[in-house]
């Protein structure tokens, strides 16, 4: 305590010092946790001090008291030290706890009461019940205006024709704000449920999952489909990223967010963690258009700092710290008036504590001339009613259409004002009629099976069908336009360029060329960005496309559920057991010829009694005529062991063959990036092309997946791995595997020189580039063949078919180096990678196979080339 008294005694002799060369002089008292007060309390006395013309010359002095959050004893204390020294008015930023104690001290004493209400934690702020005065003299004045939420979500509900919906509100939230809004609701007749939010969203989310059936979770995904949230800013994040992470939310999902306060950034942070529609509520002031007046309040002028948005102070700002600048602004106005009328009052030193000290004479007249200015300040205009209120208050109603991405644009839909209501449409904007009669441009891009060509007439326009197409030509039924439909020039979607122009549909979209596009485009941030789209009509997810593995049939297949030291002992066990049994069968004859008694001619050789024990084993059976009781142990035990046997077997081979058709070496992406054997890409220009160069570009990516499978699709810009359009892709999924077919044709050549001399057939050659060959190069190893044909076909771009075939001619003798042997060094093949993946797809453009035909040279080198653009391949 008495550090304390050290650090305060010097602050309040230089507040003392301050005043004395000052007739005004103001208190003020803020919570501790409030940053901004302070200092906007301090930029609007410094402002007001800077003009002479508004206080005759006079400066205004003031003292800051400091008080914890909902503590009315110590704000009362601290009201009282102020009192002592000698205010004109009380200025205070608190919650409603203390502001009704300082109401009841400040009604006491006479001491007029400016109070701006504070939220808490963010949250949205209800009204504060202030104790009514007993000698009906209210000197507390609410600079704020009252809270008028409810009315604006009662308009917003009936406007956008809710019958059933949730209101869910956090644990900062009084409940008690919400009477008024639930009354009217109920005699509208609207069903209107109420969930309190823990502080811990992830359990709530939790616990309904462990507390819920499956019909009860359904009936609660339904009810979350029309949401009002009354929680903070980042409770409400929290709260929609959690219900589409537990698929609570869907895409017919409307969330409304209502929140006096939240900001710029807030509000993007909010819509795009939305699935669905989202609609906001927040309070705005309005500013004039005029950068010079924009500064300007009743010819003084605000420090640029406050009233110039490009600043970006005023986004820091709470409402509440606005509404505490024109608190300054209306006592600058009242004191003015005093001055003029020359009927001041000086200002008396008051102890609180003392029973006999009598209220400040003058407060009753200086509480009159507050109430009767009128001012506009940074939050419009500001002006007290009999009741003490301040009426004025404006919002905005802020919204998103239904979208399935999470990247939206938001808009103002209306605004509502306390004089005139809602002003504007929450409704969707719906497409009219008013396209009727005219002939729009469409553009596509062909696709299966949204967008095929149709078979055309010969000299009629070019005609189209599909999917795309047949929802085109409803839209024209119903709307009644005329179209004309035409393919995108270059055949792409639409992809921003670095010079953030954009091809494809998009682009024609943007250069007005084409009125309308459609095809089976994906709907990304990017693009929705430039254009609008309609609502989805189907779901897809980026998957892997792999060609199927040929079927190899293997007549071992049977064995392949046990393992060969299991057949092993089986084989061996037949045996073993036929051997015991006839074993068995011998001591029983021989018993039996002792008792004179007839024994059995079963199994009386071994071969029989090996017979018998196989039998039993494929459940063939056998005769068998078991009579000791020995025979019956081991014939019984044979038996069980079949049983365990056939029945594991049975069991194990239709697994075998179930996992044997489902095998794929590649099911994720984790399983692509690790391996280097087959190559991949996708559609160039494309949303998942687009969709993997974000990922792998990103360096805040921790897994280092979508960087290597990256780095292979965007090889040499994607020309290597990546085709134009997906069926091309398609088309490439089926292509023979070079690399096999050259080991396999370079095999049987070594097979057929080591049994007999090559005649002078045509040998097929394949995967030879001609033209990457020096006339000095040579290839290891090195083979000779005389009086040889050589056949080899030549795959060559469709556009450049001319001249595509030449032939060579040499004598006789002449020898050519030819790369055979599976271990030599070919100069560049062309496609020789093996499968792709779905979605992803093969290396090399389409080409087309002309045959060309050639003869061998002498000195073993070819005396003229190929283009070198021209590759090679089967």
């Amino acid at each position: 305590m008495e550090v304390l008294m050290l650090w305060l005694f010097p602050w309040i002799f230089q507040c003392v010092s301050v005043r004395a060369d000052s007739i005004i002089h103001i208190g003020a008292i803020f919570e501790g946790n409030a940053a901004k007060d302070d200092e906007v309390f301090k930029q609007a006395v410094s402002d007001l001090n800077l003009n002479d013309d508004i206080l005759q010359s006079e400066k205004i002095t003031y003292s800051i008291k400091l008080i914890e959050a909902n503590n009315p004893f110590h704000a009362v204390q601290e009201a009282c030290d102020l009192m002592t020294l000698g205010i004109l008015a009380l200025v205070t930023s608190t919650g409603c706890a203390s502001a009704n104690a300082l109401q009841s001290l400040t009604d006491a004493m006479h001491i007029p009461h400016l109070f701006v209400q504070r939220n808490t934690g963010g949250s949205p702020r209800t009204a504060c019940h202030l104790n009514p005065s007993l000698e009906e003299e209210e000197y507390t004045l609410a600079a704020r205006p009252p809270v008028r939420l409810n009315d604006v979500m009662l308009k917003l509900v009936t406007e956008l024709r809710w019958q059933k919906f949730i209101v869910f509100y956090d644990s900062d939230y009084d409940i008690r704000g919400l009477q008024g809004f639930l009354d009217q609701a109920s005699r509208l007749g609207l069903d209107v449920s109420l969930q309190k939010v823990d502080r811990n969203i992830s359990r709530v989310f939790a616990n309904l999952f462990t507390t819920m059936k499956t019909e009860e979770l359904n009936r609660y995904r339904d009810t979350l489909r029309r949401a009002i949230l009354l929680l903070s800013p980042r409770g409400a994040q929290t709260f929609i990223n959690e219900a589409v992470e537990t698929n609570l939310a869907s895409k017919d999902s409307h969330w409304v967010y209502v929140n006096e306060e939240i900001t710029d950034n807030e509000i993007l942070e909010l819509v795009h963690s939305a699935l669905g529609r989202m609609t906001v509520i927040r309070q705005i002031f309005p500013l004039s258009r005029d950068n010079n007046q924009r500064c300007m309040r009743n010819n003084h002028r605000i420090s640029s700092l406050l009233c110039d948005p490009q600043e970006g102070y005023l986004q820091m700002l709470q409402v509440s710290n606005l509404y505490l600048y024109d608190s300054v602004l209306m006592l600058a106005n009242a004191f003015h008036r005093k001055l003029e009328d020359r009927k001041w009052h000086s200002m008396a030193s008051l102890n609180c504590m003392r029973k006999s000290t009598k209220p400040w004479n003058g407060g009753r007249s200086m509480l009159e001339t507050i109430k009767k200015g009128h001012i506009t300040g940074l939050t419009g205009v500001m002006e007290f009613r009999e009741d003490g209120a301040n009426p004025y208050v404006q919002f905005e109603i802020l919204g998103t259409s239904y979208s399935e991405t999470f990247g939206k644009d938001v808009r103002r839909l209306a605004t509502w004002d306390s004089e005139k209501g809602l002003n504007g449409s929450l409704q969707e904007r719906r497409l009219g009629n008013d396209l009727q009669g005219l002939t729009l441009k469409v553009v596509t891009v062909l696709e299966e099976p949204f967008v095929m060509v149709a078979e055309n007439i010969l000299g009629q326009p070019k005609r189209y069908k599909g999917f795309s197409i047949d929802v085109l030509d409803a839209l024209a039924k119903n709307l009644g336009f005329k179209y004309e439909i035409y393919q995108a020039p270059d055949g792409k979607y639409g992809q921003q360029l670095q010079n953030s122009s954009w091809n494809g549909m998009i682009g024609e979209l943007i250069n007005k060329r084409a009125d309308l596009a459609i095809s089976a485009i994906t709907i990304t941030p990017e693009r929705e960005s430039v254009v609008d789209f309609s609502k989805r009509y189907m779901d897809y997810s980026v998957g892997i496309l792999i060609k199927k593995p040929e079927e190899k049939i293997n007549i071992f297949s049977l064995f392949a559920p046990f393992d060969f030291a299991v057949w092993a002992c089986i084989a061996a066990a037949i045996p073993i057991v036929g051997v015991l049994i006839f074993v068995l069968n011998r001591i029983q004859a021989v018993r039996a010829q002792n008792a004179s008694q007839p024994s059995p001619s079963a199994s009386s050789t071994l071969h029989s009694a090996i017979w018998v024990v196989y039998g039993a084993f494929v459940q063939q059976g056998g005769e068998s005529t078991v009579n000791s009781v020995a025979m019956r142990i081991v014939m019984g035990s044979w038996w069980l062991f079949t049983l365990i046997v056939c029945s594991s077997y049975t069991a194990n081979l239709a697994a075998f063959l179930t996992v044997s058709r489902m095998d794929n070496p590649i099911r994720t992406f984790q399983d692509l990036s690790k391996q280097m054997d087959i190559s991949y890409g996708t559609v160039r220009d494309s949303a998942v092309y687009e969709y993997f160069k974000a990922k792998g570009t990103n360096p805040l990516e921790q897994d280092n997946t979508f960087a290597e499978l990256w780095r292979t699709i965007s090889k040499n810009n994607g020309a290597d791995n990546c085709v134009s359009n997906p069926s091309e892709g398609i088309r490439k999924d089926k292509e023979v595997n070079l690399e096999q077919v050259h080991r396999r044709m370079n095999s049987l050549i070594d097979e057929d020189i080591a049994h007999k001399q090559i005649s002078p057939a045509s040998i097929e050659i394949s995967a030879l580039e001609i033209g990457g060959m020096q006339p000095t190069q040579t290839l290891e190893p090195v083979r000779e063949y005389q009086n040889t044909q050589l056949s080899v076909t030549t795959f060559l771009p469709e556009q450049t078919t001319h001249g595509a075939s030449r032939t060579l001619t040499a004598a006789s003798g002449s020898n050519l180096p030819l790369p055979l042997s599976s271990s030599a060094t070919m100069p560049s093949i062309q496609c020789k990678h093996r499968s792709p993946n779905g979605g992803l797809f093969r290396q090399s453009p389409v080409k087309t196979p002309i045959p060309m035909s050639f003869q061998s040279v002498p000195g073993g080198v070819i005396p003229e080339a190929m283009e070198p653009s021209h590759g090679t391949s089967i």
